[in-house]
This record gives C-alpha cells, sequence and structure tokens, in this order.
C-alpha cells in the first residue's frame, strides 16, 4: 500500500515537472491508477448525490489531466450511461446492462486525493 502511494506521489511530482509551471493542468494516461481509482470513486458519489432512481456506469473515459495542488486533482472527462439497475435493489451482475431508454452523455468529474493522510473528495461533479 506505501508503494501506491509513493508512486502517486511521484507521478505527480513528474507531472509538475513536464509541464513546467507547479499547479498547472497536464494530460494523464487514463490507464493510470490513480486515474482509475478517481473514476471509481467518482461514478459512486455521482450516484449517491443524483436524484435519479438507476445507477449510472462509465462506459469511456474521455480525457484524464492531473493537478498538483495541496494533493493531487484529478480533472476527468466521461461518457456515462443510466444502467437498468435501481439504486434500491443493487445488483453487481446487473451493474453494466444499458438502460433501454438511457443514451451517453458527458461529465467531467474533479478528484482531489491526499492519499498520504488516505483523504479523496469529489470538488465538482459537472454533466
Amino acid at each position: 500500500m506505501l508503494w501506491k502511494i509513493v508512486f502517486t506521489l511521484l507521478m505527480a511530482v513528474f507531472a509538475v515537472v513536464l509541464s513546467g509551471m507547479p499547479g498547472g493542468v497536464t494530460d494523464i494516461d487514463i490507464n493510470d491508477e490513480g486515474v482509475q481509482h478517481a473514476v471509481h470513486f467518482a461514478i459512486e458519489q455521482h450516484n449517491r448525490n443524483s436524484n435519479d432512481v438507476y445507477i449510472y456506469r462509465v462506459v469511456e473515459i474521455v480525457r484524464a489531466q492531473i493537478q498538483v495542488v495541496e494533493g493531487v486533482n484529478y480533472i476527468i472527462t466521461v461518457k456515462i450511461i443510466m444502467t437498468s439497475c435501481r439504486k434500491d435493489i443493487y445488483n453487481e451482475e446487473c451493474g453494466f446492462i444499458p438502460n433501454p431508454n438511457a443514451r451517453p452523455y458527458q461529465c467531467t468529474f474533479t478528484v482531489w486525493s491526499r492519499p498520504w493522510i488516505n483523504d479523496i473528495r469529489l470538488t465538482d461533479d459537472t454533466c
């Protein structure tokens, strides 16, 4: 677990060095472990905070960016779709069956992460 935290911090420092400007926003690989964790967290929070009856799932990560602040901001643009799973009777297998009336749409999530103190927050959810 400690190596994951160190790796995330090193990636953040590397991103700042490449961007040439502390606090600047830099593109990052969508397959990065930190990005994947941030996406998972963001969609869970999106589902928890929405008034919809059904659960949403990410169908595509369009773009991922990183910004080093007092922690790391992951700015992630995704396409999400409503599933046929109701929030009140969540079933893991149902999670990827699209609702027949649903169409994917795009959202941008900003996730602020401070892994060294086990703190993660969804600071922006724009759909």
